[in-house]
């Protein structure tokens, strides 16, 4: 099976040949939309997508048989809309009248709804005589599955019928080889002059000073006749329903500094779009366009980056992977009991098992994350209830880290993959070559990641305190083992001569003693001594991790080192944010806030939303960071990166157990002299803070204070 590396370069190869200067995309609920600069879909990397399935694969407007000349094009701050302006190139004469290129406003204007696409195609005559306007599209329905999309090829796939039309209307349906039913639909809310099975064209005559509206819905299943009125009803519904995911949770704001109240509610933003809102509560989908879906790991990362703000996103990420545990064992699916998911998927490969991913548990880190997220999440909010629901899944993910996490019984968690379709390498940095020994050499399995025994530890931990907290008799065994990891990866781990920790161990329990990223994660979950943290830290603070942008997932000059690779020294902001709250852990805030303000500075130049990742090249005076060409955009855990970051320069730590709101030695980054959050729940109580600079100190000032919560500054 692809790797996230192989899979990476694939999508990348197919926007390349299909000549797509930049994706844009939409999503809402399951459903997301792909599509160039100018709006339009090529069955290239693009598409409208409903449950992983590619509905709509073509779907391009010309004006006059040309392509107009875009003006602009974006997506809206809210990720409601996307809007191209564009103008005419010059039409033919048509009874005996002509147009100058320049006399039209075009615009495309879009949304996603209810699993369907709106878009309204609006047309102004800004000229000075009436104009005959020709308008064309060209549309197909391929309804490829998404790793088909990705590039994963198929021996042979199910049936393609022939379209039906209805004079404004085009049915598409597909029979797949799983005896599913796919349909589509595409309707105009005009009739076209002629309408085929793959174009429909239009003459609209348009008088001086005019302007007409043409509205079209494409979507799974029948669609209703679109007109103004379906387009504003629907508009609304989902402007509101966004705005509402937006306001889940405290805010946080800079009064004085406007530029950083955009990253911040861009940030918000880009987290409401990827958050679909399941029975099970709301979730953290990983990123658009190609993991659109729910992930074990990002998810969990995404609500723990969140968790201080809104902590609905841990209880609804919980509650979900709790839903979806295994309970069987699968080498195709690498699952055994207890193991939590790494990711789910709807098309129709998946469910014929083609690739493994329907349910797929290749994720060695998610099962140890689920239980220290459920730990962190009881200390925010004092929620014994919904642990208490859980309890059962916590006991078999521990059971799951005892019996079958640790293959051979050294107290470590491994991996190694059950079938050669599921994912080679099973940490965060799953690319294929991602992991590897001093020389370069790839070892052998099974492999004991470092940063896994960090989430193991803090899993432990969590679980010996919630444990404590429910009566349960074996919170003392939980206790001893989180000890018992910590005193193996400091032994095991440990490389005196380097100051840092070993990548891995392989599979004959030998160092990988390459020098990356992964070793900030250790820190995050507090098991280094405090000695070896600071020594760590130092490195991780060096030119050969610090690019003046973030911190590379790799130090320059080790094996496999390259800038522009996908895990071996590009930089991942959600990465440099993990580690940077690993180092405020222990005491190193000023450090903190110069990476906030330099993730910062990169985020200026991605027009404030950061990307998945971008290339590790150092910073140059004058010259922007350097994209990764097909960075998912917006990915989740890359918008939560800030605010985890804020948490961490302020040193802010809430204990709902007792209401108390601690903030350690609180520095605010350069540039930013006042902080304001509001709305903060803690238990019963909620609190408005306010964090200023005065006499060269950062202050903290309770304000609008209800209920019992204490809040306490500590030096």
């Amino acid at each position: 099976m692809d790797d996230a590396y192989s899979t990476q370069l694939t999508a990348g190869e197919s926007v390349e040949a299909s000549g797509l200067e930049q994706l844009m995309a939409l999503k809402d609920g399951d459903t997301f939309l792909v599509a160039d600069g100018w709006g339009d879909m090529k069955g290239g990397a693009d598409g409208l997508f409903a449950n992983d399935t590619r509905v709509l694969s073509r779907w391009t407007m010309t004006v006059g048989l040309l392509k107009p000349s875009r003006l602009s094009s974006g997506v809206s701050q809210d990720n409601v809309f996307f809007s191209c302006h564009t103008t005419n190139r010059p039409l033919p004469p048509m009874g005996g009248r002509s147009a100058p290129a320049g006399v039209l406003h075009i615009e495309r204007r879009r949304f996603l709804w209810g699993r369907r696409m709106f878009e309204r195609v609006q047309m102004v005559n800004h000229g000075v005589e009436d104009i005959l306007l020709p308008l064309a599209f060209d549309f197909g329905a391929d309804f490829a599955d998404i790793f088909q999309v990705r590039g994963t090829p198929r021996a042979k796939r199910g049936a393609i019928h022939a379209p039906t039309t209805d004079g404004r209307r085009v049915t598409f349906r597909y029979t797949g080889l799983d005896d599913v039913d796919r349909i589509a639909c595409l309707a105009f809310s005009e009739p076209p002059a002629r309408l085929t099975h793959q174009r429909a064209e239009f003459m609209f005559s348009l008088p001086k000073g005019r302007t007409l509206d043409l509205y079209i819905e494409c979507g799974v299943d029948s669609c209703e006749a679109p007109d103004e009125r379906r387009w504003r009803l629907n508009a609304i519904q989902a402007r509101l329903a966004m705005r509402a995911k937006r306001r889940r949770g405290a805010s946080v704001r800079g009064p004085r500094s406007p530029r950083f109240n955009d990253w911040l509610d861009q940030s918000r933003a880009d987290m409401a779009l990827l958050t679909t809102d399941l029975p099970t509560g709301p979730y953290p989908y990983a990123g658009t366009p190609w993991f659109s879906t729910p992930f074990g790991r990002d998810g969990i990362i995404s609500a723990w980056q969140m968790l201080w703000l809104d902590p609905s996103l841990a209880r609804g990420v919980l509650t979900y992977l709790a839903s979806r545990q295994a309970a069987e064992t699968s080498l195709f699916q690498d699952s055994q009991p207890g193991k939590i998911m790494h990711e789910t998927r709807g098309g129709e490969m998946s469910a014929l098992h083609e690739v493994p991913f329907g349910l797929y548990y290749g994720g060695v880190d998610t099962t140890c994350l689920f239980v220290a997220l459920a730990g962190a999440y009881a200390n925010r909010t004092g929620d014994l209830d919904l642990i208490r629901r859980l309890w059962p899944n916590l006991i078999a993910a521990a059971e799951w880290m005892r019996d079958y996490g640790d293959s051979n019984n050294d107290g470590l968690i491994d991996y190694q993959r059950g079938a050669d379709t599921g994912l080679s390498n099973q940490g965060w940095k799953d690319s294929e070559d991602s992991i590897f020994h001093a020389d370069g050499r790839f070892p052998k399995g099974p492999i004991a990641l470092l940063e896994v025994q960090g989430y193991a530890f803090a899993a432990w931990k969590a679980l010996g305190e919630l444990g404590e907290r429910l009566h349960d008799e074996r919170a003392p065994e939980w206790r001893m083992r989180a000890e018992q990891v910590r005193a193996l990866v400091e032994d095991k781990y440990w490389m005196e001569d380097e100051g840092f920790y070993a990548v891995a161990l392989d599979g004959d329990g030998r160092q990988c003693r390459a020098i990356a990223s992964n070793a900030g994660h250790l820190l995050f979950t507090g098991l280094p001594s405090l000695e070896r943290a600071r020594r760590v830290s130092k490195r991780l603070l060096s030119a050969a991790f610090r690019t003046g942008w973030g911190i590379r997932t790799l130090e320059v000059g080790q094996a496999r080192f390259n800038p522009m690779s996908y895990h071996n020294g590009s930089v991942w902001p959600h990465d440099t944010a993990m580690a940077a709250a690993g180092m405020a852990n222990y005491g190193e805030r000023d450090a903190v806030a110069q990476i906030l303000a330099e993730i910062y500075a990169a985020a200026a130049h991605f027009h404030l939303r950061l990307p998945e990742l971008f290339c590790g090249f150092p910073r140059t005076p004058g010259e922007p960071p350097i994209a990764y060409p097909v960075a998912c955009l917006p990915q989740a855990w890359a918008a939560g990166s800030v605010f985890l970051m804020l948490q961490a320069t302020l040193g802010l730590r809430i204990d709902a157990w007792t209401e108390t709101v601690d903030l350690a030695d609180p520095v605010l980054p350069v540039g930013l002299d006042r902080l304001k959050i509001t709305g903060l729940e803690v238990g019963a109580s909620v609190v408005d803070l306010n964090i200023q600079h005065l006499e060269g100190r950062a202050v903290v000032i309770p304000h609008h204070k209800t209920g019992k919560v204490a809040i306490r500054t500590l030096r």
